[in-house]
């Protein structure tokens, strides 16, 4: 029974809201501690080895909290690990990315416009890149680059920079800004779970045996927590880019995705600047508005398929699937009737200039491809089209439904 559609499209938004909650849970940790290591006061009250305190009022209380360099004379019984936030978050993303881009990758993963691949091959380049990226990007902060953090700090932004082109080479628009946010994202967690988590309970099994500390595991553990305060806003954005056709679904992406990372910085350097001084830099606010200038007018370039090219462009063997199926024409013409006005390379709709989502219902590939979608948006459930546009009717919705079933039923 196609309905399975249905069940699949609610695990994807459940383990969607996990993902959005624990990275809400981990983004606001980050930045609880960030701010609250740079608001820390010294006291000459303190008692030996601390380094600061920082008062705070929230829900009626007091919060009195002090910061030692390495850890107090005596370690307490108990100890609150910050990790699982970040694994969380990382683990149902990584779900996420495997339900939507993997199960759903004919659909939402490759271009046949930019290359021709079989699915298990762009799965192979969506996981291994992943990998291939930590461990590039973990050989270079071993190396002596660690000594020198604005020249990595650099170096990260040029792999960035070259994962985020060659995404665009391969992938959609939707899937390369993904993937650029899951290549960031993991980079992050795992510097906490590989380097950050085990030096600190090196440390932590160092005081416990009356030994001191090597100094080493707090710098490591510092310029890794600094490139993840750095990522986190840009991280952000890619994971909600694919709501925005501007953002994703335009020739020069990379190029945007490329420039939120310096966004990132300059958003990150003034909040970083006035929780440690009390007051930030404005002229990141300059910077940062001339580069969202600057984004915008590249989503504004129009490039890419045309009507024609599309028209031209032969089937993929999924495509054809559903357009050779019975109830095609009947559900081919049901579309152009209620969506194309939208989704079309040129939208004809009241004052709309792009398609929502970059998704085109104008020709027969376009309907065929996005099969799944159609159904589930303007067959079961009444999400499309919107009612202030288009009355569709049920009998129109029912055209679709037995289309999808035909051939899922086959």
């Amino acid at each position: 029974m196609y309905d399975l559609a249905v069940i699949w499209e609610w695990i994807a938004f459940s383990v969607r809201w996990l993902h959005v909650i624990t990275a809400m849970a981990w983004i606001g940790a980050s930045f609880y501690f960030i701010a609250l290591d740079l608001m820390l006061k010294p006291n000459p009250a303190l008692p030996d080895g601390a380094y600061g305190e920082e008062w705070e009022v929230h829900g009626g209380g007091f919060y009195h909290t002090v910061k030692y360099l390495v850890a107090p004379t005596r370690m307490p019984e108990h100890l609150t690990w910050h990790k699982w936030q970040s694994y969380t978050t990382w683990l149902s993303g990584a779900a996420l990315l495997m339900i939507i881009y993997w199960v759903g990758g004919e659909l939402f993963l490759l271009d046949p416009t930019k290359v021709d691949l079989a699915l298990w091959q762009g799965i192979l380049i969506s996981g291994g890149s992943l990998t291939i990226g930590w461990l590039l990007y973990d050989q270079m902060c071993k190396s002596k680059l660690s000594d020198h953090p604005t020249v990595l700090m650099l170096l990260l932004f040029v792999i960035l920079v070259i994962m985020s082109w060659g995404y665009n080479q391969i992938f959609t628009g939707r899937a390369a800004l993904l993937h650029l946010g899951a290549f960031t994202a993991t980079i992050m967690t795992a510097n906490v779970f590989f380097q950050i988590m085990p030096n600190q309970r090196i440390v932590v099994e160092d005081l416990k045996a009356g030994r001191t500390p090597d100094a080493k595991y707090g710098k490591i553990a510092k310029v890794r927590s600094t490139h993840n305060n750095y990522l986190t806003l840009p991280v952000v954005f890619l994971m909600l880019s694919n709501h925005y056709p501007l953002a994703f679904g335009t020739e020069y992406s990379w190029i945007i995705a490329s420039l939120i990372f310096l966004t990132g910085v300059t958003i990150r350097h003034y909040f970083n600047t006035m929780h440690a001084t009390g007051k930030g830099p404005h002229w990141t606010w300059g910077v940062t508005v001339i580069l969202m200038v600057v984004i915008a007018w590249l989503s504004s370039v129009r490039t890419g398929e045309t009507w024609e090219d599309a028209e031209a462009r032969a089937l993929t063997p999924y495509e054809q699937k559903y357009a050779s199926a019975a109830g095609f024409e009947e559900a081919y013409d049901t579309v152009l009737g209620n969506c194309s006005m939208c989704h079309a390379r040129e939208p004809v709709y009241g004052t709309m200039k792009w398609a929502p989502k970059k998704v085109y219902l104008e020709t027969p590939g376009d309907v065929a491809r996005q099969a799944d979608q159609i159904y589930l948006q303007a067959g079961i459930s009444h999400a499309m089209p919107p009612p202030s546009a288009v009355q569709m009717d049920e009998e129109a919705r029912q055209t679709i439904i037995a289309w999808v079933r035909e051939v899922r039923d086959q």
